[in-house]
């Protein structure tokens, strides 16, 4: 039972007898020393939660005590932070003066009177008992609490049975918010309500995008307290903890959540250095992936993170600084989690992404959340993933040249060839595949001479009588050709500039 006020008054040994009305709170407030002072003044030997105990030979020895005299007195001790209020009678006077029992009932500090044969010395060392068994008290309470809290963080997932003996320790909600900023664990469950939750995860995010570590107290619409702790090391945050308190913890308390603190920091580190390991052998992949040997890659993540994204898919090249890239990756590998079968990322020269080629809403979140610049191929299986990275890359140089966002290598394509050819950090060469690649698909899986036709037709300035010489068809097939040309390249090969185009796409792809 903690030293206060009310633990005293139940000593039936001392006899002291409550004078003023006083709520529960004032009655249960610590009560960590009790000073003797008769003083007019004694408030700069005291310091806030302690009490005090007078003869009230400062007041003089008249029968009764001046209101102007008693009320000033009390308001000095309030302002104080003194606690509680002893009156010694039989000493100077008999009884409590009521001018001081009127000053303690307006200012709310409680008063109670100390019979004369009770000595000071008796209900000072009482309290000081009292204060000595609590402290004993809450030391053995944070062993146990800490013994409990290691063999937890043994158990199979640690971090969650840590979180959760903490949280039934101190008897409140505890809970742990990713580098995201996502709620990652929280116990008990549906603990605290969906506003305080969004309050708690704004100022989560604003400690981590601070970067260093640190200590916020924050209080809900629901007047909760927490506290927020930062975990990890400065310039590398790995989440923070969330305490719901009530108020300030003790130093017990205190004691107990940094050894959580320190258990929930190593166990993010251990999750840091699998990472770095996960990062390796997803550049591994990345590699592989690159040469066109999509089966391994494949199985290997299935096991490890789950499935490759769908194809076709499409592959983002991301700049992103030293500074900031774990914070992104370990934001990544949280993505993947959330979304299996959507996301696969490394990090090589740039950080990549393959994302399903209908679903590129993860490229742009993170581009958008963390201001990055970045470049995205056309649709490609994974048996071209070379080719698309190539792409991805070609699309990220142009960014660069810009703001944050991203480019997509299609309207590069759709520029044309010559559009780059005064860019010396751009493959023409990709750019020209590109730009040719629809009449090349078309004469691959239909059997047909459309790119072959188109080259004769501009080698012949675009005469199709001569064009039909060249290649032994009928004029009238040349021109069907052509035209169809123009309608799978979506482009209208009347106009000079696109012929123009088209011929720069023939020389640079040599096709």
């Amino acid at each position: 039972m903690p030293a206060t006020l009310r633990s005293l008054l139940h000593r039936a040994d001392l006899r002291l007898r409550l004078l003023t009305d006083a709520d529960s709170g004032a009655l249960d407030a610590p009560l960590s020393w009790l000073h003797s002072s008769d003083l007019e003044d004694p408030t700069r030997f005291l310091a806030d939660g302690q009490g005090l105990l007078t003869t009230g030979t400062q007041f003089g020895t008249e029968a009764e005590v001046p209101e102007d005299v008693a009320g000033p007195y009390v308001r000095r001790l309030v302002e104080r932070g003194v606690v509680a209020l002893g009156f010694g009678t039989e000493v100077v006077r008999a009884g409590t003066p009521d001018a001081l029992v009127a000053a303690c009932e307006q200012d709310g500090l409680p008063l109670f009177e100390v019979p004369y044969e009770t000595s000071f010395i008796a209900v000072a060392q009482a309290n000081a008992e009292a204060v000595a068994r609590d402290a004993n008290a809450r030391n053995a309470w944070a062993l146990a609490a800490q013994r409990a809290i290691s063999l937890a963080a043994m158990r199979p997932d640690g971090l969650g049975a840590t979180i959760a003996e903490l949280s039934g320790q101190l008897d409140g909600w505890v809970g742990l918010f990713d580098v995201s900023g996502r709620l990652d664990r929280g116990h008990p469950a549906d603990g605290v309500p969906d506003q305080d939750l969004e309050l708690l995860r704004t100022e989560a995010l604003r400690l981590l995008r601070a970067g260093q570590r640190a200590s916020l107290p924050v209080t809900t619409e629901h007047h909760t307290g927490f506290t927020l702790q930062t975990l990890g090391s400065g310039g590398h945050l790995s989440g923070v903890l969330a305490i719901a308190n009530g108020g300030a913890l003790d130093r017990a308390g205190r004691e107990v959540v940094t050894s959580v603190i320190a258990l929930a920091g190593l166990a993010l580190q251990q999750n840091r250095e699998l990472a770095r390991a996960r990062g390796l052998l997803r550049t591994g992949l990345l590699t592989m992936l690159s040469v066109g040997d999509p089966e391994v890659v494949q199985s290997t993540s299935r096991e490890v993170w789950g499935p490759l994204p769908a194809e076709p898919v499409r592959i983002a090249a991301v700049d992103v600084a030293d500074q900031d890239l774990d914070t992104v990756v370990d934001l990544l590998e949280l993505w993947v989690q959330d979304r299996p079968g959507q996301l696969f990322f490394a990090v090589d020269d740039a950080l990549f992404l393959c994302v399903s080629a209908d679903d590129t809403a993860i490229v742009e979140e993170l581009v958008g959340r963390f201001d990055l610049r970045a470049g995205l191929s056309d649709g490609a299986a994974y048996r071209s993933f070379g080719r698309a990275r190539t792409e991805a890359v070609q699309a990220l140089d142009r960014r660069r040249e810009g703001r944050p966002g991203t480019t997509e290598f299609g309207d590069l394509a759709r520029e044309g060839v010559l559009a780059h050819l005064a860019h010396v950090d751009v493959d023409a060469g990709a750019v020209a595949r590109a730009f040719l690649a629809p009449l090349l698909e078309h004469d691959r899986s239909a059997g047909t001479e459309l790119t072959r036709t188109v080259r004769a037709w501009l080698e012949q300035n675009c005469e199709y009588d001569r064009a039909a010489q060249v290649l032994g068809i009928h004029r009238h097939t040349a021109r069907s050709r052509v035209e169809h040309a123009g309608r799978l390249l979506d482009r209208d090969l009347s106009v000079f500039a696109t012929r123009a185009d088209l011929w720069a796409a023939f020389v640079v792809e040599g096709a």
